[in-house]
């Protein structure tokens, strides 16, 4: 073999490597976010039908975790059941997410579920740049671009503009749960003024399209007033299920990045 060929090969060799990693990588994404930043607390109350069944908190964490040389958003979401609904099915549910600042995807997710004795340790590692998702040492491939995870698919949606909404409108990107993909669909249905726990707000009311029949009888049996302004925060969630209602209302917040639009 000639040193001619030897070089051409070598040529040929290192150009398919480039186009593999080039092609590979999904393209760089920088989003806006006016809606959120470090430092914002969000606090609710969950209702089950007329009895008060527990608590969520969502916390963005005052910290810059640089994650493989990504700034991120450090998310902690805790969920827990109180008082007398202990005595028949105690929850206490902790999920955290690590958000890539630049476009908004997660990098690595956090899950422990203890729902009534029924435990989930989940730990999963998103390399969005590769389209490669590892849940618990087991490795998804060619996964679709910046797709997101349960908790960190709530502060993306937040960046839409959300402009000029008109009834019927459906936005959807897609999530990684369970170690599946699922296009997660939200329908705009309305603006409304909610009378709320911490004010009288201007909102527009979505209707995120669930699956029916383990939970739902309907697919537009949960409904979400988020707020008509730029933090766009969800203040109300409301879910007709199988067996009763579920409600959860915003009772207090800090740390917000812009003034809370609030109606005299």
């Amino acid at each position: 073999m000639t040193t001619h060929t030897v070089i051409k090969k070598s040529f040929l060799t290192c150009l398919l490597l480039w186009a593999v990693n080039v092609f590979a990588q999904a393209p760089s994404r920088t989003l806006i976010n006016k809606a959120f930043q470090r430092g914002e607390v969000l606090k609710y109350r969950l209702h089950y039908g007329v009895f008060d069944a527990g608590t969520a908190t969502l916390n963005i964490q005052n910290e810059n975790k640089i994650i493989n040389g990504h700034s991120s958003y450090h998310v902690i979401g805790i969920g827990e059941t109180r008082g007398t609904a202990n005595l028949f099915y105690k929850v206490y549910d902790r999920y955290e997410t690590f958000i890539d600042e630049q476009s908004i995807s997660p990098l690595m997710f956090v899950r422990r579920v203890d729902e009534g004795g029924y435990k989930i340790k989940q730990d999963i590692v998103f390399d969005q740049e590769y389209h490669v998702i590892n849940s618990n040492g087991k490795q998804f491939h060619n996964q679709p671009d910046y797709i997101q995870d349960m908790l960190s698919a709530f502060y993306y949606a937040r960046t839409f503009p959300f402009d000029n909404e008109t009834p019927g409108k459906v936005d959807s990107f897609t999530c990684f749960v369970d170690d599946k993909v699922w296009t997660l669909k939200i329908k705009f249905v309305r603006y409304d003024t909610l009378k709320s726990s911490v004010g009288k707000v201007r909102c527009m009311v979505f209707e995120p399209i669930v699956q029916t029949g383990r939970i739902f009888k309907k697919s537009e049996d949960l409904q979400v007033w988020i707020s008509d302004d730029n933090n766009h925060i969800p203040l109300r969630a409301q879910a007709n299920i199988l067996v009763g209602s579920i409600r959860m209302d915003l009772v207090s917040y800090s740390g917000l990045v812009s003034d809370f639009d609030k109606l005299k």
